[in-house]
């Protein structure tokens, strides 16, 4: 005797996976300016519970180009006061790491956040006496970013892009800020560059 087959409809139906809005679609721009900086920190230090540890962090991000990951993961023993003081940066996704030059406003910065959180091994500490999570960070950078009146969403990462268009408004050669970044393919560096005007500030000029 033959087998016969029938067709059944399903008894469960899959929803529709919803798909995230691209960055692009979500935030009118993906950095932050040097001056937006300034109004970040200021705002964290001024309006902030821990005022001062916030916009360390917000400096020494901005200055060194730190992703969230390694904001939160930045140690004590990273930073060297020294006569010749500096930052051993440890860079995630395969970065490169570096050494870089700490400024005099930073080596103040960190010292008196040293001695407000003298047993922590990790220089950002949360009010737990923990070490922050990269989560954590974007979260406490987008309240930052709204108490300073932005009609934009802020994150974390806008100070890592921060950085790379500082310095190339500066007018630092590309290779040292692939290096300065530690990016691997400088095809990741090139962005900072090309929207610098002053590439073409010789251009039609008599």
């Amino acid at each position: 005797m033959s087998a016969q087959l029938r067709l059944v409809s399903p008894r469960h139906v899959n929803p529709t996976v919803p798909v995230r809005p691209t960055n692009a679609a979500l935030r009118s721009r993906e950095y932050l300016t040097a001056k937006e900086v300034e109004k970040l920190s200021d705002t964290a230090r001024r309006d902030g519970r821990y005022g001062h540890r916030d916009a360390t962090l917000i400096l020494i991000a901005f200055r060194h180009g730190l992703r969230a990951k390694e904001t939160a993961e930045l140690e004590w023993s990273q930073v060297e006061f020294s006569r010749s003081a500096s930052l051993h940066v440890r860079r995630a996704k395969n970065g490169k790491a570096s050494v870089h030059p700490l400024r005099g406003d930073e080596i103040r910065a960190l010292r008196e956040l040293r001695r407000q959180f003298p047993d922590s091994a990790f220089v950002f500490t949360t009010e737990r006496d923990g070490p922050f999570t990269p989560d954590a960070i974007n979260r406490l950078i987008k309240r930052i970013g709204e108490r300073a009146g932005f009609d934009f969403p802020v994150h974390a990462h806008m100070l890592r892009h921060a950085c790379g268009y500082a310095l190339a408004n500066a007018g630092h050669d590309t290779r040292a800020i692939q290096d300065w970044l530690g990016h691997r393919s400088i095809q990741h560096t090139v962005r900072y560059t090309e929207l610098n005007p002053a590439r073409f500030k010789d251009f039609w000029r008599d």
